[in-house]
């Protein structure tokens, strides 16, 4: 599509926008009175206006129905991550019963390790991209130490070639391959939090079945943002969070898939919980744990409910958009708008100031623009933040940009673009 950087081309993209709408159910900050311009949906989506009213109706029942809420009410508790498990499968790619909403990320990351990280022999190895957000490094080095492994010789980073940003998938597949039976467990981001990069989910875990290791990802960037097939993607488990673009509140509940081949496997270790007690029986609290089919039978305890509610308003609004799909549509366009405007930029400066490493084809990426200033880059993000654009920051001299389909617009982006060229000129 061809762009130009006029508020009127903004506004009429805006206008041919079928999601538009979706923009003024949520709230939008004000710094002194004016809205800010929001880019920072891969650190913390914005809220959606309807939070209040599910997080309301909660309260209301703990009100009036103290501890019967559990299994009367319009919502009962015992049963409330039933309709979660429907909204969100179609987001990842799933069937509803091999997902759950279930506690923080790094503590489902623990959890799965525990049920697919098997070492033996020699398959001790653990495979992640070079970069992997700092929380994942820490879960899979603790882990290793558990089962009494050096991390420095067990852990297999992949990093990109001399002079590359991001990783091509045909190096990833090669170590997969020159690891072959060392290689225990895959766990890569599906975007890496750096770059932006969206790896080839299919293709890695192909090549990881391939030498018998499992594969699971961690998708914390990508979740709500792209379009998932874990299922037929033949995907072992996957966890993620849902408070960046799926707006479900700041440290909100994680979510975790597993494939539904795994369900009846009695070999794989977990840790239990009451809440993953087979259901039906659940409350003849019996010794000796008997797990609930599906995801479901990796619970712990006890669903939160208030978070599950806030969660449960963002994925009504998926529902209602449509889908990812028609998410996703816009937010290729939105980003495709975004890198025409950088490089729009740098024309006016007349000069190479910005430097976009994530990729540029719209299938390598979601929705973030990571890009890197030739020079004074935290100042040039200091004086947009002062201009009411809030991106974000990320050492040592990364500028992410992120717009949200569900809220941001293509005149967001004609204001982040014009503020931009106007803030380097300013500093330069």
């Amino acid at each position: 599509m061809n762009f130009d950087t006029s508020l009127a081309f903004a506004r009429a993209l805006d206008a041919q926008d079928p999601l538009q709408s979706f923009r003024s159910r949520f709230l939008i900050p004000k710094h002194q009175g004016q809205e800010i311009v929001y880019l920072c949906g891969n650190s913390l989506g914005l809220q959606p206006k309807q939070a209040k009213d599910f997080l309301q109706q909660q309260l209301n029942q703990w009100e009036n129905l103290a501890v019967e809420g559990w299994f009367e009410g319009d919502t009962p508790w015992m049963t409330y991550h039933k309709e979660l498990q429907s909204l969100l499968a179609p987001i990842v790619g799933a069937k509803p019963e091999e997902v759950i909403p279930m506690n923080n990320l790094t503590v489902n990351l623990h959890l799965m390790m525990v049920s697919f990280y098997r070492p033996k022999g020699k398959r001790i190895k653990v495979l992640m991209e070079g970069g992997a957000f700092p929380s994942d490094q820490y879960a899979v080095e603790s882990h290793l130490r558990f089962h009494g492994i050096d991390p420095d010789k067990a852990i297999i980073e992949i990093f990109p070639r001399e002079g590359e940003e991001t990783l091509r998938t045909e190096d990833i597949v090669k170590t997969i391959k020159e690891q072959g039976d060392e290689l225990a467990l895959i766990l890569f981001g599906g975007i890496n939090y750096y770059t932006g990069q969206l790896f080839d989910l299919n293709t890695i875990t192909k090549a990881g079945h391939e030498v018998a290791a499992y594969v699971g990802f961690d998708l914390a960037h990508a979740a709500g943002n792209v379009v998932l097939n874990l299922h037929d993607n033949n995907v072992d488990f996957a966890c993620w969070c849902s408070y960046k673009y799926m707006n479900s509140s700041p440290g909100g509940i994680s979510g975790v898939f597993i494939h539904e081949k795994h369900f009846n496997d009695a070999s794989l270790n977990r840790f239990a919980g009451w809440w993953g007690y087979q259901e039906t029986t659940r409350f003849q609290m019996t010794k000796g744990f008997v797990p609930e089919k599906g995801a479901e039978g990796w619970q712990l305890s006890c669903s939160p409910v208030m978070m599950m509610a806030l969660h449960k308003a963002s994925l009504k609004l998926f529902e209602e958009a449509g889908g990812i799909a028609v998410l996703r549509a816009k937010s290729e366009k939105l980003t495709a708008y975004l890198e025409n405007w950088i490089n729009q930029v740098n024309d006016e400066l007349g000069e190479q100031l910005f430097r976009i490493i994530t990729p540029s084809d719209s299938a390598s990426r979601g929705c973030q623009l990571s890009l890197i200033a030739k020079r004074n880059g935290k100042q040039i993000f200091d004086e947009l933040v002062k201009r009411r654009i809030v991106g974000d920051w990320r050492e040592p001299n990364v500028i992410r940009i992120s717009p949200v389909p569900l809220y941001n617009s293509f005149e967001d982006i004609f204001r982040f673009g014009t503020e931009l060229a106007d803030s380097c000129r300013k500093l330069n």
